[in-house]
């Protein structure tokens, strides 16, 4: 499969996923939404994809930026609908509690359920960044990359809240190369 051409609404199929479509392009990765796993992320050169090609479609009934056009437009609609993300299971029912040094002062607490539901909007609001980044039309590919990093950076100062997450294939990944902050 040639890794440089699959963009958004590129229709895939993954032998451990199934049916999926392109909703995010990284550098080295694709955000693809699975039918049945959801969103993923995916390595480019991961060979258990393969793209699905349709056999009756050309370029006058569906074109790239259509596709793209109606992804962002659903992301758009549903922006408030989100994944159901599980929490670990000894977080269940669990409380956060912040001591201030002045002990003087009240300690606060929070259902871990609430603060993890907070963590997961803000995945999925950094993941939607990601996407309009990645579908503007004034920007430009070196724009596009650099913004990119920025993302992964934050990913990657939000791996220690990945303790909270029950799947690990939920978690923030941030550069797996290099000092995540």
């Amino acid at each position: 499969m040639d890794q440089l051409t699959l963009g958004i609404g590129t229709r895939l199929q993954h032998t451990q996923h199934g049916p999926g479509v392109i909703v995010g392009v990284r550098y080295a990765t694709y955000l693809i939404s699975f039918i049945y796993h959801g969103i993923k992320e995916v390595d480019k050169g991961d060979t258990a994809l393969e793209e699905i090609i349709p056999e009756n479609v050309t370029e006058e009934v569906e074109t790239h930026s259509e596709v793209e056009k109606s992804l962002l437009k659903i992301l758009r609609l549903w922006n408030g609908v989100n994944e159901i993300v599980p929490l670990g299971d000894r977080w269940q029912k669990g409380i956060m509690s912040l001591q201030p040094a002045d002990k003087s002062l009240k300690p606060k607490e929070i259902p871990i359920e609430d603060f993890f539901h907070k963590i997961v909007m803000l995945r999925d609001r950094i993941r939607v960044m990601e996407q309009q980044i990645n579908a503007h039309k004034k920007l430009t590919d070196e724009d596009k990359v650099n913004l990119q990093q920025y993302i992964t950076r934050i990913y990657g100062s939000l791996t220690t809240f990945n303790v909270l997450f029950k799947n690990k294939e939920q978690w923030f990944v941030g550069d797996k190369g290099g000092g995540n902050e």
